[in-house]
């Protein structure tokens, strides 16, 4: 550890991200942290350069996702850090972890109202584990090494740390901090004899899993507990690749567009064991799946933040625990002599199967669930990301996850998603195939980190559904003022001929049969690439159209 010469402030802040193992980081340059910026032309982290903070910031929560170390994203003052935003709000409500460093003013213009001043304690106080202020550089080894603790302890999470312009280039004599890694917190030994016990009574039990903290050997030790007990295992939302999707026992996702069939599932159970997830509004039906606060299922909440537990719905059994300590206590549990439920496993999986395997027709020549299946069969363990919107229905319904962490979305609902998070993917896993998703509306949130794709050489495929709206609140729209369409529609540029312009591969697509075709050449270019898919603006879910949701709207007035 550094110690027996004056660094500057800067310096002092880089060496501390390389002894916490720090790879990667991104940033959009800004002149509040030009010393720290000098200071990585010769470190060995990989900076890649972003063209938005917004994007920045979501490609330092993809990294984060994918390693369990907090991603790292450095952006300028003021309108940096409100762009910045979107990533730290996604971070909170993913339960990843990030460390967000934002340049700041000179500590003696503080107060003044400053060029791009901020106070970011106040604005990032209420999304983030911790937001804090650098007064000192000698307090930067200690200050860092508390933010990766707190970004990766418990419930993850994002960080903010301003950093005073003069803070970075004064000089200081100070030790680096050792690495740090979350420590694990383990149940105790008589919770998980009581939750044997509650197993053993139930007759229609059920397993969900989700939120962060997850590691690949947690998902396959609940893989294990679920084959001995013989128990379905249902995702939260947009947490599906926490374990093999093709596991007998894996039952479906609980997100937008829900098999009505888990639904039903839910609802009927007796017992629901809910690990690392919180059962927020969407995977929870808007609050109707269990009733609040004291649910009709026996349910036992797993979750790595006491405070989680109890907050919304009130169990049965609270283990305060991480999902890595708990899914290996699984081990030690025992099944019961003869299991009752197994053969209503083998029905919930087989609906999952008919749910996701046939996909039905939407109006139009572009037929999305057909290119779903295609894709599973043509690219089955590519990393596959999305921004939000109604086009993800199609992805979450149709594609299958085999591989830990395969499926990159926002759990929070942030347009913009998917182009950034599938640059970072590619960076991090430059050996894997990275697909993303996109709507019309979605794409243009985020879509200038395509050209961030092409300079860094990363050939990700982002396929945009184009139906000429922003498609989720028209269907809303629908739904509530039937026939009064306000502020959803959208007339978009040539996709293809915008991936071209940047210096990628660009194709459209406008018939179902073209896609496979289009999507190999797409891989055989090298490039980045955009296939622009033209689809009829009445395909708006997989089970409905624009028309039929009016109609219904419609009707229900006339009889009110």
């Amino acid at each position: 550890m550094r110690s027996d010469a004056p660094r500057t402030g800067g310096q002092i802040l880089v060496d501390q991200l390389v002894a916490q193992g720090v790879e990667r980081l991104y940033c959009v340059p800004g002149e509040s942290y030009l010393a720290a910026l000098d200071a990585l032309h010769d470190a060995r982290i990989g900076v890649t350069v972003c063209r938005q903070e917004a994007g920045a910031a979501i490609m330092a929560v993809t990294d984060g996702r994918l390693t369990g170390r907090p991603g790292v994203c450095f952006v300028t003052r003021g309108p940096g850090a409100t762009n910045a935003a979107h990533g730290v709000h996604i971070a909170e409500h993913d339960s990843v972890p990030l460390i967000l460093f934002v340049g700041q003013v000179e500590r003696g213009m503080r107060g003044r109202g400053a060029f791009q001043e901020m106070d970011y304690r106040a604005f990032f106080g209420s999304t983030t584990k911790w937001a804090t202020e650098v007064e000192d550089a000698a307090r930067l080894p200690e200050i860092i090494q508390r933010a990766f603790r707190v970004a990766m302890q418990g419930r993850p999470g994002p960080v903010v740390i301003a950093l005073p312009e003069d803070v970075l280039t004064e000089t200081a004599t100070v030790a680096d901090a050792p690495r740090v890694e979350a420590s694990a917190i383990w149940p105790g030994q008589t919770q998980m004899a009581e939750l044997q016990k509650m197993l053993w009574a139930a007759h229609r039990p059920l397993v969900i899993f989700g939120g962060g903290g997850w590691s690949e050997r947690a998902g396959k030790a609940l893989m294990r507990f679920a084959e001995r007990f013989d128990l379905p295992l249902a995702a939260s939302f947009r947490r599906a690749s926490l374990i093999d999707n093709d596991h007998p026992n894996y039952v479906g996702e609980l997100g937008l567009g829900i098999n009505p069939k888990l639904k039903a599932r839910v609802e009927a159970a007796d017992f629901v064991l809910l690990i690392g997830g919180r059962m927020a509004e969407v995977p929870s039906q808007g609050y109707s799946l269990f009733s609040i606060p004291e649910p009709r299922q026996r349910l036992v909440h797993v979750h790595a933040d006491a405070e989680e537990i109890g907050r919304v719905y009130h169990p049965r059994l609270g283990i305060v625990a991480t999902p890595t300590a708990f899914c290996a206590a699984l081990e030690g549990l025992q099944p019961p002599n003869a299991i009752p439920w197994s053969e209503t496993t083998r029905e919930a999986r087989a609906e999952f199967l008919a749910w996701s395997d046939v996909a039905p027709a939407n109006p139009g020549p572009v037929q999305l669930g057909e290119i779903m299946l295609a894709l599973r069969r043509a690219a089955p363990e590519a990393i596959f990301a999305n921004g939000a919107g109604n086009f993800g229905l199609w992805p979450g319904r149709f594609l299958r996850f085999r591989r830990f962490n395969q499926q990159l979305g926002p759990v929070s609902g942030s347009m913009g998603f998917g182009v950034p998070a599938a640059v970072a993917a590619k960076r991090a896993h430059p050996e894997r195939m990275v697909v993303a998703f996109s709507g019309d509306g979605d794409f243009l949130m985020n879509g200038q980190e395509f050209a961030t794709a092409v300079q860094y050489d990363l050939p990700i495929v982002v396929i945009i559904v184009d139906n000429g709206m922003y498609g989720t609140i028209r269907m809303h729209q629908e739904r509530e003022y039937p026939a009064r369409v306000s502020a959803t529609a959208l007339r978009n540029p040539d996709f293809a001929a915008y991936a071209r312009a940047f210096g990628g591969h660009g194709e459209t697509v406008a018939e179902t049969r073209q896609f496979l075709p289009a999507f190999e050449r797409a891989l055989a270019s090298g490039k980045p690439a955009i296939l622009h898919l033209k689809v009829d603006p009445e395909t708006i879910t997989p089970t409905t159209t624009l028309s039929a949701i009016r109609q219904a709207a419609l009707a229900r007035r006339a009889a009110g």
